[in-house]
């Protein structure tokens, strides 16, 4: 493993502590004192984002982590080093003018930093939309903005998906 850093430790329905089920919070922890199988989750998601590695099935094994131990933390654990999650937006959008920019909007609105946008033909008056966005400058949780989106009145449905 590397040598000591901070990582953040968001709490969900699946930590054990002892807050409001609805409210994601994070905490900064000094990797000296985490458990093992946190530092090798953040040492798999390394090697993954780095291309040292192709499949999770290979980081896994190259840190000695079970795979059900980084599926059940991935999501739990993040390098504060990087100081940006990356989460992809899917929308299915109304295939109307003006749709794509409002999608946009929202989440710039929001603080998001843009990544990518990848959408889809547009079928039987709707288009699949996938945008990766950085959130570390955001005003809100990626839940609160999935939620502000879906009121938008061209968004047929939208959710939001971490990625490693």
């Amino acid at each position: 493993m590397q040598g000591a850093g901070c990582y953040y430790i968001p709490c969900k329905n699946t930590c054990v502590c002892e807050v409001n089920k609805l409210e994601r919070r994070f905490y900064l922890v000094d990797a000296e004192v985490l458990p093992e199988v946190f530092l090798k989750v953040v040492k798999a998601k390394e090697l993954l984002a780095s291309g040292e590695v192709r499949s999770i099935s290979a980081a896994t094994r190259s840190v000695d982590l079970s795979r059900s131990a980084f599926y059940k933390y991935k999501d739990c654990i993040f390098d504060s080093e990087n100081g940006r999650e990356v989460v992809t937006v899917m929308a299915t959008l109304r295939d109307e003018t003006g749709a794509l920019q409002s999608l946009l909007a929202g989440i710039s609105a929001a603080g998001a930093s843009i990544v990518t946008i990848n959408q889809s033909t547009p079928e039987n008056g709707a288009a699949l939309v996938a945008v990766t966005i950085r959130t570390d400058t955001m005003q809100m949780t990626p839940e609160e903005l999935t939620e502000r989106l879906s009121r938008q009145r061209m968004v047929v449905g939208v959710h939001c998906g971490y990625n490693l």
